[in-house]
Protein backbone atom coordinates (compact mmCIF):
# COMPACT_ATOMS: atom_id res chain seq x y z
CA UNK A 1 0.00 0.00 0.00
CA UNK A 2 1.15 3.57 -0.59
CA UNK A 3 3.09 4.59 2.53
CA UNK A 4 0.72 7.43 3.39
CA UNK A 5 -2.15 4.93 3.78
CA UNK A 6 -0.31 2.04 5.38
CA UNK A 7 -2.50 0.45 8.05
CA UNK A 8 -5.09 3.19 7.55
CA UNK A 9 -7.98 1.78 5.50
CA UNK A 10 -10.37 4.50 6.69
CA UNK A 11 -8.00 7.19 5.47
CA UNK A 12 -7.69 5.40 2.14
CA UNK A 13 -11.46 5.23 1.82
CA UNK A 14 -11.78 8.94 2.60
CA UNK A 15 -9.09 9.75 0.05
CA UNK A 16 -10.74 7.66 -2.68
CA UNK A 17 -14.19 9.05 -1.86
CA UNK A 18 -12.80 12.57 -2.22
CA UNK A 19 -11.10 11.78 -5.54
CA UNK A 20 -14.18 9.98 -6.89
CA UNK A 21 -16.32 13.04 -6.16
CA UNK A 22 -13.69 15.33 -7.69
CA UNK A 23 -13.44 13.49 -11.01
CA UNK A 24 -17.09 12.52 -11.48
CA UNK A 25 -17.74 15.85 -13.18
CA UNK A 26 -18.62 16.83 -16.77
CA UNK A 27 -15.44 18.90 -17.16
CA UNK A 28 -13.36 15.72 -17.01
CA UNK A 29 -15.23 13.92 -19.81
CA UNK A 30 -14.77 16.46 -22.59
CA UNK A 31 -12.03 14.29 -24.10
CA UNK A 32 -13.59 11.00 -22.98
CA UNK A 33 -15.45 8.64 -25.36
CA UNK A 34 -18.61 9.02 -23.26
CA UNK A 35 -18.83 12.66 -24.38
CA UNK A 36 -20.07 11.65 -27.84
CA UNK A 37 -23.02 9.72 -26.42
CA UNK A 38 -24.00 12.85 -24.47
CA UNK A 39 -24.90 14.51 -27.77
CA UNK A 40 -28.03 12.36 -27.97
CA UNK A 41 -31.25 12.37 -25.95
CA UNK A 42 -33.15 9.25 -27.06
CA UNK A 43 -32.39 6.19 -24.94
CA UNK A 44 -31.65 3.85 -27.84
CA UNK A 45 -29.42 6.38 -29.61
CA UNK A 46 -27.41 6.87 -26.42
CA UNK A 47 -27.06 3.10 -25.98
CA UNK A 48 -25.87 2.55 -29.55
CA UNK A 49 -23.35 5.38 -29.57
CA UNK A 50 -22.08 4.51 -26.09
CA UNK A 51 -21.68 0.84 -27.01
CA UNK A 52 -19.76 1.58 -30.20
CA UNK A 53 -17.60 4.21 -28.50
CA UNK A 54 -16.76 1.79 -25.70
CA UNK A 55 -15.89 -0.83 -28.33
CA UNK A 56 -13.23 1.37 -29.93
CA UNK A 57 -12.01 2.88 -26.65
CA UNK A 58 -8.41 1.81 -26.70
CA UNK A 59 -5.31 3.74 -27.65
CA UNK A 60 -4.84 7.49 -27.59
CA UNK A 61 -7.96 9.30 -26.36
CA UNK A 62 -7.66 11.90 -29.12
CA UNK A 63 -7.63 9.20 -31.79
CA UNK A 64 -10.64 7.49 -30.13
CA UNK A 65 -12.65 10.72 -30.32
CA UNK A 66 -11.55 11.27 -33.93
CA UNK A 67 -12.72 7.77 -34.88
CA UNK A 68 -15.90 8.35 -32.88
CA UNK A 69 -16.68 11.41 -34.96
CA UNK A 70 -16.40 9.24 -38.08
CA UNK A 71 -18.81 6.75 -36.51
CA UNK A 72 -21.32 9.50 -35.79
CA UNK A 73 -21.07 10.67 -39.39
CA UNK A 74 -22.02 7.13 -40.46
CA UNK A 75 -24.86 6.74 -37.95
CA UNK A 76 -26.39 10.13 -38.67
CA UNK A 77 -28.81 12.05 -36.43
CA UNK A 78 -30.77 8.93 -35.45
CA UNK A 79 -28.47 5.95 -34.79
CA UNK A 80 -31.45 3.69 -34.01
CA UNK A 81 -33.10 4.45 -37.36
CA UNK A 82 -29.80 3.79 -39.12
CA UNK A 83 -29.37 0.48 -37.30
CA UNK A 84 -32.91 -0.73 -38.07
CA UNK A 85 -32.61 0.18 -41.76
CA UNK A 86 -29.09 -1.18 -42.16
CA UNK A 87 -28.41 -3.67 -44.99
CA UNK A 88 -25.59 -6.20 -44.77
CA UNK A 89 -22.45 -5.12 -46.62
CA UNK A 90 -23.35 -1.45 -46.99
CA UNK A 91 -21.10 -0.18 -44.22
CA UNK A 92 -18.91 2.75 -45.36
CA UNK A 93 -15.13 2.50 -44.96
CA UNK A 94 -14.06 2.68 -41.32
CA UNK A 95 -10.99 1.78 -39.33
CA UNK A 96 -9.81 2.35 -35.78
CA UNK A 97 -6.62 0.47 -35.02
CA UNK A 98 -7.61 -3.21 -35.55
CA UNK A 99 -11.38 -2.51 -35.70
CA UNK A 100 -12.27 -2.17 -39.36
CA UNK A 101 -15.14 -2.00 -41.84
CA UNK A 102 -15.81 -5.75 -41.64
CA UNK A 103 -15.97 -5.58 -37.86
CA UNK A 104 -18.32 -2.61 -37.94
CA UNK A 105 -20.58 -4.38 -40.44
CA UNK A 106 -20.98 -7.31 -38.03
CA UNK A 107 -21.57 -5.00 -35.06
CA UNK A 108 -24.29 -3.14 -36.95
CA UNK A 109 -26.00 -6.44 -37.88
CA UNK A 110 -25.77 -7.63 -34.28
CA UNK A 111 -27.24 -4.41 -32.95
CA UNK A 112 -30.01 -4.56 -35.53
CA UNK A 113 -31.03 -8.03 -34.39
CA UNK A 114 -30.95 -7.01 -30.72
CA UNK A 115 -33.15 -3.97 -31.29
CA UNK A 116 -35.62 -5.92 -33.40
CA UNK A 117 -35.86 -8.42 -30.54
CA UNK A 118 -36.23 -6.18 -27.52
CA UNK A 119 -33.14 -3.99 -27.37
CA UNK A 120 -29.52 -3.96 -26.31
CA UNK A 121 -30.46 -3.64 -22.65
CA UNK A 122 -32.17 -7.01 -22.53
CA UNK A 123 -29.26 -8.82 -24.14
CA UNK A 124 -27.49 -8.36 -20.80
CA UNK A 125 -28.99 -10.82 -18.34
CA UNK A 126 -27.44 -12.51 -15.32
CA UNK A 127 -27.42 -12.98 -11.57
CA UNK A 128 -27.40 -10.01 -9.22
CA UNK A 129 -23.74 -10.08 -8.20
CA UNK A 130 -22.09 -11.73 -11.20
CA UNK A 131 -21.22 -9.13 -13.83
CA UNK A 132 -19.45 -11.74 -15.93
CA UNK A 133 -22.77 -13.57 -16.40
CA UNK A 134 -24.40 -10.43 -17.80
CA UNK A 135 -21.50 -10.00 -20.22
CA UNK A 136 -21.44 -13.65 -21.29
CA UNK A 137 -25.20 -13.67 -21.90
CA UNK A 138 -24.80 -10.63 -24.14
CA UNK A 139 -21.83 -12.16 -25.91
CA UNK A 140 -23.81 -15.30 -26.76
CA UNK A 141 -26.54 -13.16 -28.39
CA UNK A 142 -24.15 -10.92 -30.28
CA UNK A 143 -21.17 -12.94 -31.52
CA UNK A 144 -23.16 -15.07 -34.04
CA UNK A 145 -23.51 -11.98 -36.24
CA UNK A 146 -19.76 -11.44 -36.41
CA UNK A 147 -17.10 -12.90 -38.64
CA UNK A 148 -14.49 -14.95 -36.73
CA UNK A 149 -11.94 -12.14 -36.98
CA UNK A 150 -14.34 -9.84 -35.09
CA UNK A 151 -14.87 -12.09 -32.06
CA UNK A 152 -11.78 -10.57 -30.40
CA UNK A 153 -13.63 -7.25 -30.15
CA UNK A 154 -16.21 -8.74 -27.77
CA UNK A 155 -14.47 -9.58 -24.50
CA UNK A 156 -14.88 -13.03 -22.97
CA UNK A 157 -14.52 -13.06 -19.15
CA UNK A 158 -14.74 -16.87 -19.13
CA UNK A 159 -11.35 -16.88 -20.87
CA UNK A 160 -9.86 -14.44 -18.39
CA UNK A 161 -10.44 -11.15 -20.17
CA UNK A 162 -10.83 -8.13 -17.88
CA UNK A 163 -13.51 -6.95 -20.36
CA UNK A 164 -12.54 -3.35 -19.66
CA UNK A 165 -14.57 -1.77 -22.44
CA UNK A 166 -17.82 -3.65 -21.76
CA UNK A 167 -17.43 -3.07 -18.01
CA UNK A 168 -17.02 0.63 -18.78
CA UNK A 169 -20.09 0.64 -21.03
CA UNK A 170 -22.17 -0.98 -18.29
CA UNK A 171 -21.03 1.68 -15.83
CA UNK A 172 -22.25 4.33 -18.26
CA UNK A 173 -25.62 2.63 -18.65
CA UNK A 174 -26.35 1.83 -14.99
CA UNK A 175 -24.88 4.50 -12.72
CA UNK A 176 -26.90 7.58 -11.86
CA UNK A 177 -26.89 10.55 -14.28
CA UNK A 178 -27.12 12.96 -11.36
CA UNK A 179 -23.56 14.26 -11.74
CA UNK A 180 -23.75 14.63 -15.52
CA UNK A 181 -21.38 11.82 -16.45
CA UNK A 182 -23.09 8.41 -16.53
CA UNK A 183 -26.57 7.90 -17.99
CA UNK A 184 -28.52 5.69 -15.54
CA UNK A 185 -30.67 4.26 -18.35
CA UNK A 186 -30.73 0.64 -17.12
CA UNK A 187 -32.03 -0.59 -13.79
CA UNK A 188 -31.95 -4.36 -14.25
CA UNK A 189 -28.25 -4.65 -13.37
CA UNK A 190 -27.67 -3.88 -9.66
CA UNK A 191 -25.38 -0.97 -8.92
CA UNK A 192 -23.35 -3.10 -6.52
CA UNK A 193 -22.55 -5.59 -9.31
CA UNK A 194 -20.67 -3.03 -11.41
CA UNK A 195 -16.89 -3.28 -11.54
CA UNK A 196 -14.20 -0.68 -12.14
CA UNK A 197 -12.96 -0.97 -15.76
CA UNK A 198 -9.47 -2.36 -15.31
CA UNK A 199 -6.88 -0.70 -17.53
CA UNK A 200 -3.28 0.47 -17.22
CA UNK A 201 -4.20 3.54 -15.16
CA UNK A 202 -6.67 1.94 -12.75
CA UNK A 203 -4.58 -1.21 -12.39
CA UNK A 204 -1.35 0.62 -11.60
CA UNK A 205 -2.96 2.96 -9.09
CA UNK A 206 -4.87 0.11 -7.42
CA UNK A 207 -1.59 -1.78 -6.98
CA UNK A 208 0.20 1.27 -5.63
CA UNK A 209 -2.58 1.73 -3.07
CA UNK A 210 -2.47 -1.95 -2.09
CA UNK A 211 -5.99 -2.71 -3.36
CA UNK A 212 -4.81 -5.57 -5.58
CA UNK A 213 -1.77 -7.83 -5.60
CA UNK A 214 -2.12 -9.67 -8.91
CA UNK A 215 0.22 -8.37 -11.62
CA UNK A 216 -1.94 -9.06 -14.67
CA UNK A 217 -5.09 -7.16 -15.61
CA UNK A 218 -7.53 -10.03 -16.01
CA UNK A 219 -10.98 -11.03 -14.73
CA UNK A 220 -9.56 -12.57 -11.57
CA UNK A 221 -7.95 -9.23 -10.78
CA UNK A 222 -11.33 -7.58 -11.41
CA UNK A 223 -12.78 -9.79 -8.69
CA UNK A 224 -9.91 -9.03 -6.30
CA UNK A 225 -10.38 -5.28 -6.78
CA UNK A 226 -14.16 -5.58 -6.51
CA UNK A 227 -13.88 -7.33 -3.15
CA UNK A 228 -11.79 -4.47 -1.78
CA UNK A 229 -13.97 -1.69 -3.17
CA UNK A 230 -17.17 -3.25 -1.85
CA UNK A 231 -15.71 -2.78 1.63
CA UNK A 232 -15.46 0.96 0.94
CA UNK A 233 -18.90 1.25 -0.69
CA UNK A 234 -21.14 -1.82 -0.69
CA UNK A 235 -23.72 -0.11 -2.90
CA UNK A 236 -21.61 1.65 -5.56
CA UNK A 237 -18.08 0.25 -5.88
CA UNK A 238 -17.74 1.40 -9.50
CA UNK A 239 -17.66 5.05 -8.44
CA UNK A 240 -14.01 4.48 -7.57
CA UNK A 241 -13.27 4.25 -11.29
CA UNK A 242 -13.23 8.05 -11.25
CA UNK A 243 -10.72 8.12 -8.41
CA UNK A 244 -8.35 5.47 -9.76
CA UNK A 245 -8.46 6.69 -13.35
CA UNK A 246 -8.18 10.34 -12.37
CA UNK A 247 -5.21 9.68 -10.13
CA UNK A 248 -3.46 7.79 -12.92
CA UNK A 249 -4.42 9.75 -16.04
CA UNK A 250 -4.57 13.29 -14.69
CA UNK A 251 -2.31 13.34 -11.63
CA UNK A 252 0.30 10.69 -12.54
CA UNK A 253 -0.02 9.63 -8.87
Amino acid sequence: MDNSFKNAPEELKDFLDFKAAQYEHPRFIETDPISLAHRFSQKEDIEIVAFLMATIAWGNRQSIIKSGEKLLAILGPSPLEYILAYRNGTCPPFIHRTFNQEDLNGFLLGLQSLYINGGLQYAFQGKSNRLDEYILHFRAQFVPFLQPRSHKHVADPSKGSAAKRIVMFLRWMVRSPQKGVDFGLWDHIPLHALHVPLDVHTGNIARKLGLITRKQNDWQTNLELQQQLLVFDANDPAKYDFALFGLGAFEKF
